[in-house]
């Protein structure tokens, strides 16, 4: 069982679990960028949909499919974002990275990538999983090179997938790593982040 108190570091990102308090500053964050939200299945920049994102994940937590956590960048100290392990399966040994976005000052400066080793170094390391998945809009470029940067190799698309906040239908593109790569993504791309 993944302990309810779950915190993860790498040298640059702490995530602690999320917590109601955050709401504020996330709301904050959201609001910077609307453009971001297309690519999202709810649009956090709205109150109602940022509520109604915060109590999904405190429900999936409680019915442990999912650890949602704050990411807090550790050379400003400051709240950047959230990201999730979830889609939790300890019987087929998987789990899925996602959920995840950071407000617009934290995009392209590393941080995204600390926090999904961190996520991932967890799951390979210490829960033995033998799959990590990640799934994206197909349209979403920025995210799907993201995914590449980690190491996720990309399976397939699930067309018409998902009913987006807007009613736009999403076709959805993943990605994994399995253990068997995890070894050498961490003495490659990972190879600085302890």
């Amino acid at each position: 069982m993944i302990p309810n108190d779950l915190v993860l570091e790498t040298k640059r990102a702490l995530l602690r679990p999320l917590s109601v308090e955050d709401y504020a500053i996330f709301l904050k964050l959201a609001k910077q960028d609307a453009d971001m939200w297309y690519y999202f299945t709810l649009n956090l920049g709205d109150e109602k949909q940022l509520q109604k994102w915060m109590e999904v994940a405190f429900a999936d937590k409680a019915a442990n499919t999912r650890r949602p956590f704050t990411i807090i960048d550790k050379q400003t100290g400051q709240i950047s974002g959230s990201s999730s392990l979830g889609n939790i399966s300890m019987y087929d040994l998987r789990a899925e990275i996602g959920w995840s976005w950071l407000g617009k000052d934290s995009r392209s400066t590393g941080l995204n990538r600390h926090a999904k080793y961190a996520m991932m170094k967890y799951a390979f390391d210490e829960l033995h999983f033998e799959r990590i998945e990640f799934k994206t809009d197909e349209q979403n470029a920025r995210a799907r090179k993201g995914l590449q940067n980690v190491g996720g190799i990309e399976e397939g698309v699930l067309r018409s997938h998902m009913t987006m906040w807007n009613n736009r239908r999403r076709s959805s593109i993943y990605y994994s790593v399995l253990k068997s790569e995890w070894k050498g993504l961490k003495e490659t791309i990972f190879k600085d982040m302890e």
